[in-house]
């Protein structure tokens, strides 16, 4: 599971400052928000338009039409059957660039740990979005954990290594086969 994600934007990260001038140019810097991310914040995620990956600003979480509350993340397993996902997925996959996500040890200690790639200043997770009353709203996709995150949780975002961007945005067939793929293995630092 994915609850919570970060975006530092530090001097020498160019990935991640390019993402940030783009949406700076289009929207307010105040409504952009990096550090750490949370559901329903506004953040920066890559989708295509006109045929090009471009940032954008949107809402973390689909709305929950039973409870309260929202969606935030969607299991790769079952998001082509549920019809709250299948769409989106199809016709609407992004991109959420971060330089790491959070997760806890659910054990008497809630450890908090930062997960990346290995010698990478950016972590790319999958997912996908779509409006909901005239306000565009993204979820992360989620796969069962690897061996670097399993004793942490059963669950992991399915992280995209740089190779994978581009099939996963432009390739229905290879986002699926992506889908199913183990995920890289990741480091982890307690924070």
């Amino acid at each position: 599971m994915c609850g919570r994600y970060v975006i530092f934007s530090e001097q020498d990260n160019r990935e991640m400052n390019k993402i940030m001038e783009e949406i700076n140019k289009k929207y307010n810097p105040e409504e952009v928000r990096t550090g750490e991310i949370l559901p329903t914040n506004k953040a920066p995620v890559l989708v295509l338009e006109n045929n090009q990956i471009t940032p954008d600003l949107i809402a973390w979480g689909f709305p929950n039409f039973k409870n309260k509350g929202v969606i935030i993340n969607a299991r790769a397993e079952t998001a082509e059957e549920k019809r709250m996902f299948r769409d989106s997925l199809f016709l609407r996959r992004c991109i959420i660039p971060s330089t790491g996500f959070f997760e806890w040890k659910h054990d008497s200690t809630k450890q908090k740990y930062l997960f990346n790639l290995p010698d990478e200043q950016m972590l790319y997770m999958a997912g996908f979005y779509n409006e909901f009353q005239g306000e565009k709203r993204f979820i992360i996709l989620t796969t069962a954990a690897n061996s670097s995150m399993e004793y942490i949780h059963d669950r992991m975002p399915i992280v995209l290594k740089k190779d994978k961007l581009k099939p996963w945005m432009r390739d229905t067939a290879m986002a699926m086969e992506i889908m199913h793929q183990m995920p890289p293995v990741l480091d982890k630092k307690a924070v």
